[in-house]
């Protein structure tokens, strides 16, 4: 490999990786099995090519699928990908770096967990950020460039830098969409201490949001569009001061749903662990005093402890349904015999107890590793485990703090982080055991309760036979 700058918009981007050396800064690399392989594969092209990213992209994925030149294509995409990871570093700094106090070479070995081109360091069974990407990758839906942009915005040890720095990335108007009336009155309540007057003008402000712009969004999605929220506009904002019997044409207000948005910000960077903006000691104060902290009494913890359990089961329902809709949804585009098979293969497997090669003989397979295939289990589980995860984080140190002080919160975050997932994962290790025991003894023991809560999502499935 050697130090190379990779022209824009090139057929070398599927050579050329970002890497980190040893004094943490970014280098970028020509990996020479990559730039021969590429080369040879579509001959029409030169390293100074104009690609069309979209067909080589494709071209690629498939590769990646067939045994004989997997790893090649893989590598291929990798440094293309690597490529795209350090842009959106680079544009996280430019845009916040200076005033936050950080670079991108601080927060590349976020994303960037593996040298591409080299032997890895790590086990076998190893899974980088780069391979979560491209496991997840489907070309019939994204571009991979848009699709690890995503990735990579919602990486969650790059998120958390990011809060440690007092940035949250989410644009107001994806916040203003999912916070309800009744926790913007309690955050402005507790959190901001706000007056009851600026407390309803902003739920009534909030309301009219939702009517209007979270309502048309619902219906976007619905028919097939996806993006990130965009603001609002001139045509929607009327609506909302119609709607609120308001002269404020529509520049206030939007600059009066912003400062609401920031505010609802500003709270979610300080209940994930972040750093809020410091404030002058002359300034008046925007928020109430911590009152000394007491240990919560037992009916609080009895009360806190039965709030957990409903959010974990809701939680790992949610995820369970969200990522085996998914799956199936992705199935159904390409074949809608296999995502039929996927569900029932499911439920013949956790539910009914049918060993692999039994649900392979139903569905007239060759073997077994069809079937193994077809279900990608550990994929599957790992898929869930994140969103849920996701789900807990929030809503458990938003329970939380109904019980404690921030003062004290702000303390035991980690820790009530660290207790969430350490459940969580044993509820998927659980499930992984019970999967690799044998089909009788799987079938006579009690399931997991990962196992019970999927049996219970697929039973009341109409199309699961």
């Amino acid at each position: 490999m050697s130090a190379v700058k990779i022209p824009t918009n090139t057929a070398s981007r599927y050579w050329s990786a970002i890497a980190i050396d040893a004094a943490g800064k970014r280098q970028v690399r020509e990996i020479t099995t990559a730039k021969a392989f590429f080369l040879e594969s579509f001959p029409d092209f030169t390293p100074e090519t104009q690609v069309s990213d979209t067909q080589v992209q494709r071209q690629l994925w498939y590769w990646m699928q067939e045994a004989d030149q997997s790893s090649m294509a893989q590598l291929c995409l990798k440094c293309f990908m690597s490529q795209q990871i350090d842009a959106v570093c680079r544009g996280l700094a430019s845009r916040f770096g200076a005033e936050h106090g950080f670079t991108s070479n601080d927060l590349l070995p976020f994303v960037l967990d593996e040298e591409i081109g080299k032997p890895r360091r790590h086990s076998p069974t190893y899974q980088s950020f780069l391979d979560e990407i491209l496991q997840s990758f489907d070309p019939e839906q994204s571009s991979l460039a848009t699709w690890t942009t995503r990735r990579v915005k919602h990486h969650k040890p790059l998120n958390q830098f990011l809060l440690e720095h007092g940035i949250y990335l989410v644009s107001d108007w994806a916040i203003l969409n999912d916070t309800k009336p009744k926790q913007l009155h309690r955050i402005f309540t507790e959190f901001h201490n706000l007056t009851p007057s600026e407390i309803q003008r902003a739920q009534h402000l909030l309301d009219a949001y939702h009517a209007v712009y979270r309502s048309q969004r619902l219906k976007q999605r619905l028919a097939g569009v996806k993006g990130k929220c965009h603001p609002p506009t001139p045509e929607q904002l009327q609506q909302m001061a119609h709607r609120l019997s308001s002269p404020l044409r529509p520049e206030p207000l939007l600059r009066q749903l912003q400062l609401i948005a920031s505010r609802l910000r500003e709270y979610r960077i300080y209940v994930r662990g972040g750093k809020l903006k410091s404030e002058s000691l002359d300034a008046t104060p925007n928020e109430p005093l911590d009152v000394p902290y007491s240990e919560p009494t037992p009916d609080q913890q009895s009360e806190f402890l039965t709030a957990y359990r409903q959010q974990f089961l809701q939680g790992l329902d949610q995820a369970i349904a969200q990522i085996t809709g998914d799956r199936t949804r992705k199935l159904q585009r390409r074949d809608s015999q296999k995502a039929q098979q996927f569900l029932t293969a499911l439920h013949l497997f956790h539910c009914q107890g049918q060993s692999m090669s039994d649900i392979a003989r139903n569905f007239n397979y060759k073997g077994q590793f069809q079937v193994s295939r077809l279900l990608k289990l550990k994929a599957f589980r790992a898929d869930i485990q994140r969103e849920l995860l996701v789900y807990l984080s929030d809503r458990i140190l938003e329970k939380a703090q109904r019980y404690t002080n921030r003062q004290r919160l702000q303390t035991v975050h980690h820790q009530i982080q660290e207790a969430i997932a350490e459940q969580v994962t044993q509820v998927i290790e659980d499930a992984a055991t019970e999967a690799s025991t044998a089909t009788h003894e799987r079938h006579q023991k009690t399931r997991s309760l990962f196992a019970k809560r999927l049996c219970h999502y697929l039973d009341n499935r109409s199309n699961i036979s």
